[in-house]
């Protein structure tokens, strides 16, 4: 998670433009928008999502491999919780 301030300011104000996004695909769906606009929003959602998510797992990775592992199985912790997280992301 971004701890800086302006980590933390930047990683919300993309939140709030997911949330836009998501309310604006709402109110598509609601006016029984046409399938191509409605496609082209869920793309931008995923897009935005998409990039969220690895800003929070680069931040992630700065921190944890930022400073060197004080043993071995620290290290291979911490090596299978990025693996695990890469594999999520990747679904």
């Amino acid at each position: 998670m971004p701890h800086s301030p302006h980590e933390k300011k930047r990683v919300l104000a993309r939140v709030r433009r997911i949330r836009g996004q998501s309310e604006a695909l709402e109110r598509a769906l609601e006016a029984g928008a046409d399938c191509g606009a409605v496609l082209q929003q869920i793309a931008a959602i995923r897009g935005a999502v998409n990039g969220l998510m690895s800003e929070v797992m680069e931040a992630h990775i700065r921190e944890e491999f930022g400073q060197p592992a004080t043993s071995d199985a620290q290290r291979k912790a911490r090596v299978e919780e990025m693996t695990g997280l890469v594999r999520s992301y990747l679904k």
